[in-house]
């Protein structure tokens, strides 16, 4: 079976939290270059796991369980600090150094750019999605995003030196995201973002709060954390996914470039040129010019199931690896793609038999991916998404603790 596919990659990487086995502990102190400081807000990223520190500056985590952590640090007049940590076997104690904020402490004059709420259009699309969710989720401090446009490069970046805070009344999330960096190549059309996000419940009645269980559950089932979470338990099959692989190869219907090229070159040159102008669809300058229209390679669908025992090995007593040839190509059997999906130009041909199930491709940049059992990636640079996966984004994230909520 053959299918053609656009190249229109989207790698969507975020820090997160990684469980394994065991309970630790996970403290530290707090402070600037004289003093402790009281109140800061720690969280670690991609969860809803959050505290305080005391008057004496420290702070305390207990009840961790071992595996990689993002932690995060916030107080007001300060820039926020990150640091990534593991926990293996024993606790953990860290010293967290604060700078000031001196965007905060300073007058800064900033220069007015006609082009920030166009660019800032872009990077919500691209960030929080254009899903039914995003329609419901709003950017409440766009104000400390630092927008920067490339003209030679044709590439938009984006960052923040303060957390970006979003409220997605969707799923019912206050979302804090500290933004390490935002790429769009125009050229490429591939986007990246990179940062740390923290969750917050947001208060509401109970028919509200069974609502957003109800899309919460909706958000969860399918996503690439569902995925790779049934992946490491071995419930592939149980759980609704099925994986198929896909081949690029050259078109065989396709004149070699050389052959093109030659033939074009001598219809269009010199006194026995064909004028392009006047050509007819039988002309031969025609042929060779819908020749080189043609795609130079084409995707091949193998319809057999993969076998999860071909794909998956042990990497350590936390990790799994995931390693293959050419692109893995995985449906989720048990939700169908929204209408909004199939506006948006990121839909991946199947066969009409293969239903209108919701498809992702993954394809390896670095192999291998390493993963947790909890779903999240050790090395989230070593792959690209396309498909369903590359666009949901923000608006349909939900913390890496999140388990689905029985709802009436």
């Amino acid at each position: 079976m053959r299918l053609i596919f656009p190249l229109f990659f989207f790698l969507i990487f975020s820090f997160f939290v990684t469980f394994a086995q065991g309970n630790f502990t996970l403290s530290g102190t707090v402070r600037d270059d004289k003093e402790t400081i009281p109140g800061a807000a720690v969280y670690l990223s991609g969860t809803k796991i959050s505290t305080i520190t005391n008057s004496e500056g420290k702070f305390s985590l207990p009840k961790l369980p071992a595996g990689s952590y993002d932690v995060l640090i916030q107080v007001v007049g300060y820039l926020p600090f990150s640091r990534s940590i593991i926990i293996n076997d024993k606790n953990i104690h860290i010293d967290a150094t604060l700078k000031a904020n001196t965007v905060l402490l300073n007058e800064v004059v900033i220069k007015p750019d006609p082009n920030r709420l166009h660019y800032l259009n872009v990077f919500k699309d691209f960030f929080i999605g254009r899903t039914p969710n995003a329609k419901e989720c709003k950017i409440l401090n766009s104000d400390v995003l630092i927008i920067d446009y490339d003209k030679q490069g044709r590439k938009l970046t984006v960052s923040s030196n303060e957390f970006l805070i979003i409220e997605n009344k969707a799923l019912g999330y206050r979302i804090k995201y500290l933004l390490q960096n935002f790429e769009y190549d125009y050229t490429t059309r591939i986007v990246y973002f990179a940062g740390f996000p923290f969750f917050e419940e947001m208060k509401g009645s109970k028919s509200k709060i069974n609502r957003w269980n109800k899309k919460r559950n909706m958000a969860y089932y399918g996503s690439s954390q569902h995925f790779y979470q049934s992946l490491y338990n071995n419930k592939i099959d149980e759980e609704g996914f099925v994986i198929h692989k896909l081949a690029t190869i050259g078109n065989k219907n396709r004149q070699p470039d050389s052959v093109i090229s030659a033939n074009i070159r001598k219809l269009t040159i010199g006194p026995k040129a064909i004028n392009a102008l006047t050509f007819n669809k039988d002309d031969s300058l025609n042929y060779w010019l819908k020749e080189r229209g043609k795609p130079k390679s084409m995707a091949v669908l193998n319809k057999a199931k993969v076998l999860t025992d071909t794909l998956v090995k042990i990497y350590n007593q936390d990790l799994k690896s995931l390693n293959y040839t050419d692109e893995l190509f995985v449906m989720y059997t048990k939700e169908k793609e929204d209408e909004e999906y199939g506006k948006m130009g990121f839909q991946v041909s199947r066969s009409p038999d293969m239903g209108n199930y919701q498809v992702s491709l993954i394809n390896l940049v670095a192999p291998p991916i390493l993963f947790y059992k909890n779903g999240s990636i050790a090395n989230p640079r070593s792959f690209l998404y396309k498909g369903y996966w590359a666009y949901e984004k923000m608006a349909d994230a939900v913390p890496i603790e999140f388990k689905p909520i029985a709802v009436k």
